[in-house]
């Protein structure tokens, strides 16, 4: 049975539609799917089997957190789709990634990467931070589809992969500043479809598919820095990574072979920032600053937080708050913030006998 096969059999598309209707099922777009499910999932199989399906229109929005960035939603019977490629996608994905690869991974996540970023640092004296500017407007499909088609044993599911990069194509084009690389000529490339330029890229944010495929884009790179750099402490998440090294002079001469190697993909570095640095000065890092023996939350975390809990308070029910403070105090406990959180909570007269916050 190939890929195909198994994506389009009825286990799998009832799984995939129980994963994406997981939280949502008072939504309306998810109601109206699950009113008439085996008939939704009737016409997707069959859709799937024949290669007829067409993904639908994006929502597109806008977050401020961390930074603004553009979030593009896709129809719900959409979202069913990915989750169906993804179930039998990614075993293959997975057994391509290295361990310290963390992003999006059942066992692996944030906190797992702050943890083994912090164990770094007591046994290093510098680290090399770095970021990738423009990460998911700057994917380029050519790349990312010979890449998935390597990480997978069949090309039998490339159809549906081709059909939705095109569904995202020039959603984050205005999120794009152009970067011409070696090979590239400026004056005919762009738009022209024969260079490297011109070529479709971008991945929409939101899509299940695209932080699966922002992990497989960067495997390839993942596998230099370990075996061709050598470099045996190494973590990356999403599109931040941190290499550790007793020599400032290693990361250094890292640092320039890192910015050739990612070239080939057709990225760049925020250079002004990718420095090896003492790490006793601390990493900044998800949220966090990192020392050896201690964490601290960043400061705009908490200015964004005040904002936030402030809206709710103002706007939405007391359980609302609750949920929301709750979650916030789930994620700065891994940070050396228990008087931060006294403060910050007290502020808002949170703390009263029996509200159990803290």
């Amino acid at each position: 049975m190939n890929l195909n096969e198994r994506l389009i059999a009825w286990e799998n598309l009832r799984l995939a539609y129980a994963n994406a209707s997981r939280g949502k099922r008072g939504k309306a777009p998810v109601a109206g799917f699950e009113t008439l499910l085996a008939d939704n999932l009737l016409e997707l199989q069959g859709e799937l089997a024949g290669q007829t399906y067409q993904p639908g229109r994006y929502r597109h929005f806008h977050v401020h957190e961390p930074k603004r960035r553009l979030i593009s939603a896709a129809p719900f019977r959409d979202r069913v789709v990915h989750h169906a490629l993804c179930n039998v996608s990614v075993p293959y994905f997975e057994k391509a990634f290295i361990a310290n690869s963390f992003a999006n991974r059942a066992g692996k996540g944030t906190h797992k990467a702050i943890n083994a970023c912090q164990q770094y640092s007591r046994g290093y004296k510098y680290a090399l931070q770095c970021d990738v500017r423009q990460f998911f407007p700057s994917i380029d499909h050519t790349i990312l589809r010979r890449t998935l088609k390597a990480m997978l044993p069949d090309d039998s599911l490339l159809w549906l992969v081709d059909r939705i990069l095109a569904s995202g194509r020039g959603v984050l084009a205005e999120e794009y500043q152009m970067v011409y690389f070696p090979g590239d000529d400026p004056s005919t490339g762009s738009g022209q479809g024969i260079f490297a330029a011109g070529r479709p890229r971008g991945l929409p944010i939101g899509n299940l598919t695209s932080q699966w495929w922002a992990n497989c884009y960067l495997d390839p790179f993942d596998h230099f820095v370990r075996r061709e750099l050598s470099c045996p402490a190494y973590l990356r998440f999403v599109d931040d990574f941190v290499l550790f090294s007793d020599s400032r002079s290693e990361l250094m001469d890292w640092r320039a072979a890192i910015l050739t190697r990612l070239a080939r993909y057709r990225l760049t570095l925020h250079e002004e920032s990718a420095y090896p640095r003492k790490v006793t000065e601390g990493l900044p890092f998800l949220g966090f600053v990192l020392f050896p023996d201690h964490r601290r939350l960043k400061a705009r975390k908490g200015y964004h937080f005040r904002r936030r809990l402030r809206q709710r308070i103002e706007q939405g029910t007391q359980q609302q708050v609750k949920d929301s403070v709750q979650g916030w105090l789930n994620h700065v406990r891994y940070g050396d913030t228990f008087g931060l959180s006294r403060a910050m909570l007290a502020g808002f007269d949170l703390l009263a006998a029996g509200d159990g916050y803290v």
